[in-house]
């Protein structure tokens, strides 16, 4: 039964996306217009900001399309969007691609460098964004660029704008090929790259999930994370729309109000980050955590200690987690709902989506060949790169430059192509997928491989621990790197405890040595921890706010590490 399931969700989603390319005009905008006019006057989009209807929607998007033509954008040219999550974003972009135009999602907490190295590399014709951003965007902006807002004089100028679709020549409509979006990476190191999003892309992201979910118009998603970003912006929006449902746009999480918004909506659906989950386990009991209507939680990055107790506590009836990147050219689905797993690929999906693990050396973060120069592909439950072969499926990023980094050659035969990841995954005897670490996370430590997200997992599990980061320090005299791990502590801990508790789930090499309580972690807008300025800190105790522990193996126990401690350590007079 339960594989009958599993199959009707592929297979709902491959009759869904099937169609795609027999109409290479009809676009993500035009195939809305469609569902707009059965849903009418029935919810699209529920916020704090105000609501739209289906037919508000549609025709709201129409009036951005003739008032960007009236601007003289022309299919190919691109617009920079800073604006807050609410339903004129979605309205903004979807118009704006009507007529072909590239709109480029920028994430608007951005400010300084930042903001102008992501402009500066989608090189817009105008910005576009909230008042609120108007003179952030001014500082950085050059001075050829425009920078409109969104106030009452561009409200009045919209309002005389015609919501008739307009009448564009068969040239300049966009299609399935054209770019639509370029959506930033999360900019965990170094600054963030543009990855391009097609009009095909868009399409498939969204009927793919459609199925997948099996969206119907009784549907409710509720979506608080940010538009700027694939799965906020697109995947739950759009998957739902083109189903008929309807979607609750947050511009932020809340833990404390999350239950409460969630039953006052009705919603059925709710798209999360894995770390939203970690959070609503920690907030307090409420009434409304067993009264909601929720009958399916999709998302990606849900820790294995996290996923039974949120699914328990909160009676979620399925959990459908998913693995995808914005530049990625492949995705993986855990459909099943099997703990801990990213995904598994169906026996008939195998040959349409070739994906292979390849054994990788930590040190030179690459692929390891074998004598014949190829690629070694991983056994069951070895850790490797994922990869996937590339069919013409690839579209990278807007740096020619970082796109070939992507590209690994000459795999498993000469001229063979396939897109690196980057990411660590093992794959177990049944075909689940399970993601281990980034590459560049994990780090070498006494001539082992140190998994920074196995670690995060075991730390995450001891009483009192609200989040946890592990990376590696520098250490000096000692070759790799020492493991560290940033703990938010609840009042429940009780650091004593841990380093017999890590003894016991850890091997030697992989427990931190060092430790850093901190009253909370920097996350990027998708909850991914700031690992580079940590690991930049290093563990001197005078250069660092917050009080930091040594691992003593005579104590068995973390000890305060002050400044004679450290210096004894820097000058190799205690072993690490």
């Amino acid at each position: 039964m339960a594989d009958r399931s599993v199959n009707k969700a592929f297979v709902r989603a491959l009759k869904l996306t099937a169609a795609i390319n027999e109409n290479p005009r009809l676009v993500l905008p035009l195939a809305f217009d469609e569902v707009a006019r059965q849903r009418g006057d029935a919810p699209a989009l529920l916020s704090e900001r105000g609501d739209l209807t289906f037919r508000e929607l549609s025709e709201r998007s129409l009036r951005y399309a003739q008032w960007a033509l009236a601007q003289g954008l022309a299919k190919g040219d691109a617009v920079a969007l800073i604006m807050e999550g609410q339903p004129e974003y979605v309205a903004i972009w979807l118009g704006l691609t009507r007529i072909g135009v590239v709109v480029a999602l920028i994430n608007h907490h951005l400010t300084g460098a930042a903001l102008a190295h992501c402009i500066r590399v989608a090189e817009p014709r105008l910005i576009l964004c909230s008042t609120k951003f108007r003179r952030a965007c001014e500082d950085v902006a050059s001075e050829r660029l425009s920078v409109i807002a969104c106030d009452e004089g561009f409200e009045r100028d919209l309002a005389r704008q015609s919501a008739e679709p307009p009448a564009l020549p068969e040239s300049a409509r966009p299609t399935l090929s054209d770019h639509a979006l370029y959506i930033y990476t999360s900019g965990t190191t170094g600054l963030p790259k543009a990855a391009i999003v097609s009009h095909r892309r868009l399409m498939n992201w969204a009927l793919w999930f459609q199925g997948l979910i099996d969206v119907t118009p009784d549907d409710r998603m509720y979506d608080c994370l940010p538009l700027y970003h694939s799965v906020g912006g697109v995947v739950a929006v759009w998957s739902t729309l083109l189903g008929g449902g309807a979607v609750v746009l947050r511009e932020r999480f809340s833990a404390s109000a999350f239950w409460s918004d969630v039953v006052a909506h009705r919603c059925t659906l709710f798209q999360y980050i894995g770390e939203l989950c970690r959070y609503l386990i920690h907030a307090p009991p409420c009434p409304e955590e067993r009264q909601h209507r929720l009958r399916m939680t999709i998302g990606n990055g849900l820790r294995p200690e996290v996923w039974p107790v949120f699914q328990r506590r909160f009676a979620i009836p399925r959990i459908l987690e998913f693995y995808a990147a914005t530049e990625s050219n492949f995705s993986l689905y855990n459909v099943e709902g099997e703990p801990g797993a990213i995904g598994r690929i169906p026996a008939f999906l195998a040959t349409r989506h070739p994906v292979r693990l390849v054994r990788y050396d930590v040190e030179t973060e690459t692929p390891l060949r074998g004598d014949d120069g190829f690629c070694v592909p991983c056994g069951p439950n070895e850790a490797g790169e994922a990869i996937a072969r590339i069919a013409n499926d690839f579209e990278g990023y807007l740096d020619s430059e970082a796109s070939q980094k992507k590209i690994l050659r000459n795999v498993f035969a000469s001229g063979d192509a396939w897109m690196r990841s980057g990411d660590l995954m093992r794959k177990d005897a049944r075909g689940f997928f399970y993601f281990l670490d980034r590459i560049g996370d994990s780090f070498r430590w006494k001539g082992e491989n140190v998994s920074t997200a196995e670690v995060a997992q075991a730390i995450a599990a001891y009483p009192g621990v609200l989040d946890a980061a592990v990376y590696g320090v520098e250490a000096p005299g000692c070759d790799g790197r020492a493991g560290m791990a940033a703990i938010v502590a609840g009042e429940t801990f009780e650091i004593d405890g841990l380093y017999p508790y890590l003894a016991a789930r850890l091997p030697g090499y992989a427990r931190p040595l060092f430790l850093r309580l901190s009253r909370e972690l920097v996350l990027t807008a998708t909850f991914k921890h700031r690992k580079r300025e940590l690991a930049d800190q290093g563990f001197d105790p005078r250069l660092i706010p917050d009080p930091v522990f040594f691992a003593s193996s005579k104590q068995s126990i973390y000890v305060p590490l002050d400044a004679s401690l450290f210096l004894k350590i820097v000058a190799g007079a205690v072993q690490l």
